[in-house]
C-alpha cells in the first residue's frame, strides 16, 4: 500500500499542479455561467417585428390588429395604393419593416386563403408563428363579436386545471417536479460521460507516454505492474474529485452571488401605456362588481427575487448526491482500468483506436438508449432496470434514474454488481498491463490480447 500511495501522489500532484488545471477549474464554472446568461439575454431580448399591412378585404383587420398588438409584433399601414406600389415601397424601406402582410379581397372571416406574408428573403418561423397567432386572435375575436358572445364570457367559461404530480413511494408523498427531475437526469448523465470518456483517455495517454519514454522499465524494478495501474487509476480518480470540489464551490457561489444581482437587475416597471391598458380593461370588465379595481390594477404586484437553487425543492439531493459521487467514481474506476490497458498494448495513438471502440460502444449506447428509455420513457420500467444493473451501462443510467427516485434495493443491487464488473474488469486489465507495457515494436491483435490474459508469473 506504501508503494501505491507513492504513485497516487506523483499522479496527483503532477496533474494539479499545472497552470492549466487551475485555469480550467477556475473558468469552467464561469464560462457555462456566462454561456447560460449570454443565451438567456439573446433569447429573451427579442426586437418587435414591424409589420406593414395591406388590407384590402373590408374587414377592417389593420385597424384590429394595431389595437391587440403586443410588444413582439407592431402592426403598421403599408404605404402605397396598390399592392404593386405596397411593394416596391416595402422593399425600398427593408431596413425599417420585416414583413408586408396582404389581405385579398376575397379574405373574410369565414374564408382566409389567400393571405401572404411578403419578406426580402425568408421569414423565420418563429416570426410567421407570432403574426399567425395575432392573426388568429384578431379573427376568433372578430367571429365571436358576430355571435353576440363577449369575450370575457368566454374568458370566464375556460378552464385552467393545474396538475400536481405526487410520487407516492416516497415518505409523506413527493411533489414531482417533472422539469428540475428532467434537468437534472440530463445533467448528471453528461458529467458521468463527459468525466469517465475525458479522464479514461488521459489514463491511456500517460500510460502510452510512460511506456513510449522507456520509464515504465525504471519503475517495474521497484514496484509490480498491478500497483503502477491501480495507483495511476487512483490518483487520477483524486484529481476528478479535486476539480469537482472546486466546481461545486465556484458554481454554488457564481449563482448564490451573481444570479440574485442579475435578476434584480432584470425587474423592471412596466411601460405606462401596459399600465393604462391594463387599467382601462380592468375597469371596463369588473366595474359593475368591483368598486376598487381601478386602485388594484394600479399597483404591480411586488417581484420576489427567488434563489436559483429553488428548483431543486422536491428532488431527493442526499440519494443523487451520494448514488452519483458513487456510480461515477465506479464507471470511472472500471472503465479507467481497460483504458490503462489499452495504453499498455499499444505503441502510439494511431493503434489505440482500433481498441477504444468496443471500450467505447456501451458507454456511448447507455446514454443515448437511456435518454429515450429513463427519460422520454419509463424510468422503472424492465428496460430501464436492467441498463442500470449491467456494470458497463449502469454508471449512466443509474445516474439518470436518482432525480426520478430509485429503490433503495435497486441502488445496493447495482452497486455491487458495478463493484464486482470493477474487479473482474481491474484483473483482466491487469493481466494484459503486465505484459503489455514491456512489449515494444510488435503489432498487437484482439487474438495477442486473448493470449497474454493466460500468461503465468
Amino acid at each position: 500500500m506504501d508503494k501505491i500511495w507513492l504513485i497516487i501522489q506523483r499522479e496527483y500532484l503532477t496533474r494539479v499542479r499545472k497552470k492549466s488545471f487551475f485555469i480550467m477549474s477556475l473558468l469552467a464554472p464561469l464560462l457555462v455561467a456566462a454561456t447560460f446568461v449570454g443565451i438567456a439575454k439573446f433569447s429573451g431580448s427579442s426586437e418587435t417585428d414591424v409589420v406593414a399591412v395591406r388590407d384590402e378585404s373590408g374587414q377592417q383587420m389593420l385597424q384590429h390588429l394595431t389595437t391587440t398588438a403586443t410588444e413582439d409584433v407592431q402592426f403598421v399601414a403599408a404605404d402605397g395604393n396598390t399592392l404593386a406600389e405596397a411593394t416596391n415601397l416595402f422593399k425600398k424601406a427593408k431596413d425599417k419593416q420585416d414583413a408586408l402582410l396582404y389581405f385579398p379581397p376575397t379574405f373574410t372571416l369565414d374564408k382566409s386563403t389567400g393571405t401572404q406574408l411578403l419578406a426580402n428573403g425568408n421569414v423565420s418561423l418563429n416570426r410567421q408563428s407570432k403574426i399567425r397567432k395575432a392573426v388568429n386572435r384578431v379573427v376568433g375575436d372578430l367571429k365571436l363579436s358576430r355571435s353576440g358572445i363577449n369575450q370575457t364570457t368566454i374568458d370566464n367559461l375556460k378552464a385552467n386545471v393545474e396538475l400536481d404530480a405526487v410520487d407516492l413511494t416516497q415518505e409523506g408523498g413527493r411533489k414531482n417536479n417533472v422539469g428540475a427531475t428532467t434537468g437534472a437526469a440530463y445533467f448528471l448523465s453528461i458529467l458521468v460521460y463527459m468525466f469517465i470518456f475525458i479522464y479514461g483517455v488521459q489514463v491511456m495517454r500517460g500510460v502510452a507516454e510512460e511506456k513510449s519514454n522507456r520509464i515504465m522499465e525504471v519503475m517495474i524494478s521497484s514496484v509490480k505492474p498491478f500497483q503502477l495501474m491501480l495507483g495511476k487509476i487512483l490518483g487520477i480518480a483524486a484529481v476528478v474529485l479535486t476539480q469537482f470540489a472546486l466546481w461545486l464551490i465556484l458554481s454554488w457561489g457564481v449563482t448564490s452571488l451573481a444570479a440574485p444581482l442579475l435578476m434584480k437587475s432584470e425587474v423592471k416597471s412596466p411601460p405606462a401605456a401596459a399600465v393604462a391598458g391594463i387599467q382601462e380593461a380592468k375597469a371596463s370588465r369588473d366595474a359593475p362588481t368591483v368598486p376598487n379595481a381601478d386602485d388594484a390594477a394600479v399597483a404591480p404586484a411586488p417581484t420576489a427575487v427567488s434563489s436559483p437553487w429553488n428548483f431543486l425543492d422536491g428532488l431527493p439531493i442526499g440519494s443523487i448526491v451520494g448514488g452519483f459521487l458513487f456510480f461515477f467514481l465506479g464507471g470511472y474506476l472500471l472503465y479507467s482500468s481497460m483504458f490503462a490497458a489499452i495504453g499498455a498494448a499499444v505503441d502510439d495513438q494511431t493503434d489505440a483506436q482500433q481498441f477504444m471502440f468496443p471500450v467505447t460502444i456501451p458507454l456511448i449506447l447507455s446514454y443515448i438508449v437511456s435518454i429515450n428509455v429513463v427519460i422520454n420513457g419509463d424510468p422503472n420500467g424492465p428496460l430501464a432496470f436492467w441498463l442500470s444493473m449491467i456494470p458497463f451501462t449502469s454508471p449512466i443510467a443509474m445516474v439518470m434514474r436518482l432525480p426520478f427516485g430509485v429503490p433503495l434495493w435497486q441502488l445496493l443491487l447495482s452497486g455491487a454488481l458495478l463493484v464486482g464488473g470493477f474487479l473482474f474488469t481491474t484483473w483482466v486489465a491487469a493481466r494484459i498491463y503486465r505484459v503489455g507495457i514491456l512489449m515494444y515494436g510488435k503489432k498487437v491483435t484482439y487474438r495477442e490480447l486473448s493470449k497474454w490474459m493466460f500468461y503465468k508469473g
